[in-house]
């Protein structure tokens, strides 16, 4: 039985390998968000972008495969003294970008492990440098500052520094209770202050109240007050001016207006008298003739003083005992002569 394997056979695999091995060894498909460095006999030769690219196969090799995105990397937890001699225990996170696939690949042995040593040590001087009241409150500040060093040290290898944060700054347990009392006794203080800023509004409000209603009451006594002399003025000019044309009715020898007011008087007197309050017991009628006798009395001194030479017109007569008699007027009888109106009888 003759073999099918022939000599030309076993040549044309062994080309048919070689042409396989060659297309796979030349021909590279790079991924997106990677670049790969190409070394020619352990020397950088280029840098193959992402898509399909193709080298020299046993002359060219792939040196390293970067990652060409954004990168996190956690910064572990270390403890940092502060300026006032607190510990704090601090940790965070770096974001970064390679820029330059070549520098970040033959510039540096291991760029991950730098970036960490980077950040730990900047952390600790930018804390060491400031209080803990500075550090728990200015956290943009110290990552700020951060953000500009690593940047600036990470150049060389072809390396953006585009974030660093703070993850987590911890006290120590006895500065947490201490800032807690802190921070208790200042909303304490606080409430009282605008308890007390409360009650001092409160009573200054009250008292400019008070003030204007005093000043109201004052200005309505005042006005009142004017209110109650003008009556009064008033009052005193009517009477006045009743007694002056009294006066002046008496002058003329007309006793009559004189007569009407005494009796006006008279009776006012004693309708005072019974509404008085403290009156127990008020006796009626009055005798009327002890009224028209006071009346009449009063006439006569009136008619005394005008009339003193007995001559005044319409004048009665003395009598034999010193007091005048009713007398005659001009033309009327001794009947009609009885005073001027009907109260005034003697």
């Amino acid at each position: 039985m003759e073999t099918l394997v022939t000599p030309a056979l076993v040549v044309m695999l062994v080309i048919l390998f070689l042409v396989l091995l060659v297309l796979w060894l030349g021909i590279k498909m790079i991924p997106q968000g990677s670049n790969w460095t190409v070394e020619r006999f352990g020397r950088y030769r280029t840098t193959l972008k992402p898509g399909l690219n193709l080298i020299i196969p046993f002359i060219d090799l792939i040196g390293h495969k970067i990652s060409v995105q954004e990168t996190v990397i956690a910064i572990p937890s270390q403890n940092v003294i502060t300026k006032d001699n607190a510990t704090v225990t601090v940790d965070g996170v770096v974001f970064y970008l390679i820029m330059d696939p070549a520098l970040a690949a033959y510039q540096v042995a291991d760029l991950h492990s730098a970036v960490i040593a980077l950040a730990l040590t900047n952390i600790r001087t930018a804390i060491g440098a400031m209080d803990l009241d500075e550090v728990l409150s200015k956290r943009d500040e110290i990552n700020a500052r951060l953000l500009g060093v690593l940047d600036a040290a990470t150049q060389p290898w072809g390396t953006k520094i585009t974030r660093v944060e703070l993850k987590d700054v911890r006290p120590p347990e006895e500065v947490i209770a201490s800032m807690s009392k802190q921070l208790n006794a200042d909303r304490e203080k606080r409430a009282r202050v605008l308890e007390a800023e409360g009650i001092r509004q409160a009573e200054i409000l009250r008292a400019e109240g008070e003030k204007q209603a005093n000043i109201l009451a004052a200005e309505g006594r005042l006005q009142a007050a004017k209110q109650d002399a003008e009556a009064r003025e008033r009052l005193a000019q009517a009477e006045a001016t009743a007694t002056r044309v009294v006066s002046d009715a008496v002058s003329a020898g007309t006793v009559q207006s004189l007569n009407y007011f005494v009796a006006q008087k008279y009776v006012e007197a004693l309708r005072s008298l019974g509404t008085a309050n403290n009156a127990k017991l008020v006796l009626f009628p009055v005798e009327a003739s002890s009224l028209a006798g006071s009346v009449g009395g009063i006439a006569s001194l009136i008619r005394d003083a005008l009339g003193g030479d007995g001559g005044g017109k319409g004048g009665p007569a003395p009598r034999s005992d010193g007091s005048r008699s009713a007398g005659p007027q001009s033309g009327g009888t001794p009947s009609d002569n009885r005073g001027s109106g009907p109260w005034a009888r003697t």
